[in-house]
């Protein structure tokens, strides 16, 4: 295993730079394209939000609560832990820059997906970037439809929520492990049981899981912010103390991650677009299938996106850890870290209520991740043998819940740096569409 992580990670290395330019790059094009539009709209995205409309498909809030739902989780509890880990409390900076970028590359993203998308049979609604690059790139677009398609079926796998959602469980609710065989015998046996809670919503379909994360998302959301909230206004005081840690850090030349500076800034990167999967692909899949016809104002409820999951749920996780000093800790990593850095701050209860949130979070991920895999194999295939993902899936998350963190978070980066390329440049490329439907309404 430790060879096969050791290979994923050389092949990750340059594809992360293209990544890292095609975001970062990407998105302040974007930006200047649209004058920040959708920053300077952010109320008016929340307003449309609960507002109905009489289409088929789902709502914008069920759109927005099953990306949510994929994004608001381990990412930003855990994913959050490990960029402090191995970068310092200074990647947080980066994290919060690439937030703001990707509330704009969302916009864009989501906006296409409902202006260039089919029809179902049944009148359905079918968004996605497989469908706005066939439709909107003739002479490329099937190409990169099928690269998108390919390396979405490995990166939406549930392998990071699985893993960290399992080593969460062995670490709190089981008696301390012992042995090796052990750990083995737990992680196996909850990976059992998570594959049939989630099979029993996968396998209902879209409006099942929609349903469920619309209801269930929210509420933890909130609990998770009520907690958040008063572990920092209980340490108010030292609040002034982490903002100054966080800012020096970021600029910090010395920094304990490999590559220096650059090295913190492209973890920062990495950490964010896991996080709130900005560029990558997967938000269209479900704004693409929402019941509105103004894809304008599909792209404002999307781009609130990174800023509910990035900017305000991992600021609050990366402010506790490091106003707990756990991060200090090098054995701590992921969710052992937020973890602990709860249960130093709330308590000594703190790890007890996380990990709640923690089974909520991760289970609600798994239900909405394997929707991307069965609509990507779904075109592949033209509709033939999308529903076998769903068994993949379900199969894979027993395998993911004993794997190691390294092989885990290396497979997931891989396959997002392989989506997020054909994804960005169709984007960019159909910024113009997008440009015009802005003009349209400023206009009307």
């Amino acid at each position: 295993m430790d060879s096969l992580t050791l290979l994923i990670n050389r092949l990750i290395a340059p594809l992360e730079w293209v990544m890292l330019i095609l975001i970062i790059g990407g998105g302040v094009f974007l930006f200047f394209h649209c004058k920040g539009f959708p920053l300077k709209k952010v109320r008016k995205g929340f307003s449309l939000l609960l507002k109905k409309n009489s289409e088929k498909g789902i709502s914008r809030f069920e759109a927005l609560s099953a990306v949510l739902a994929s994004t608001v989780g381990l990412g930003n509890i855990s994913g959050v832990a490990i960029a402090i880990h191995m970068g310092g409390p200074g990647v947080l900076v980066w994290m919060w820059i690439t937030a703001l970028l990707g509330c704009v590359i969302k916009f864009y993203s989501c906006t296409l997906s409902v202006k260039l998308r089919e029809k179902e049979l049944n009148g359905d609604p079918l968004g996605g970037p497989m469908y706005y690059m066939t439709m909107g790139m003739p002479r490329y677009g099937k190409f990169f439809a099928n690269w998108f398609c390919v390396a979405a079926l490995f990166g939406v796998l549930p392998a990071f929520t699985a893993n960290q959602l399992t080593q969460t469980i062995v670490q709190v609710i089981y008696p301390p492990v012992t042995s090796a065989v052990d750990s083995l015998i737990y992680k196996g046996s909850f990976g059992l049981l998570l594959i049939l809670v989630s099979g029993w919503v996968i396998l209902g379909g879209l409006k099942k899981i929609v349903k469920i994360t619309s209801k269930l998302v929210p509420l933890m959301v909130i609990l998770y912010l009520l907690m958040g909230g008063w572990v920092v206004l209980d340490n108010i005081t030292q609040i002034p103390y982490v903002l100054k840690t966080i800012i020096f850090s970021a600029f910090d030349f010395k920094t304990m991650y490999v590559g220096g500076i650059w090295g913190l800034v492209l973890l920062g990167i990495r950490r964010a677009v896991f996080s709130n999967e900005s560029g990558i692909g997967n938000a269209p899949m479900y704004h693409g299938q929402s019941q509105t016809k103004n894809s304008v104002n599909e792209g404002l409820v999307a781009s609130l996106g990174p800023i509910l999951d990035t900017i305000l749920v991992c600021s609050i996780t990366a402010v506790v850890i490091i106003t707990s000093g756990s991060y200090i800790d090098s054995k701590l990593n992921g969710i052992l870290l937020t973890l602990d850095s709860f249960n130093r701050l709330f308590y000594g209860l703190g790890d007890k209520f996380l990990v709640l949130m923690v089974i909520v979070f991760g289970i609600t991920t798994l239900f909405t991740y394997s929707y991307y895999g069965v609509k990507c194999l779904n075109f592949l295939t033209k509709k033939k043998y999308g529903f076998i993902y769903n068994y993949v899936y379900l199969i894979s998350i027993f395998f993911s819940a004993i794997s190691s963190v390294n092989f885990v978070i290396s497979l997931i980066d891989l396959s997002f740096a392989l989506m997020a390329i054909p994804n960005m440049i169709s984007v960019i490329y159909l910024s113009k569409i997008v440009k015009k439907e802005i003009v349209k309404i400023g206009s009307s």
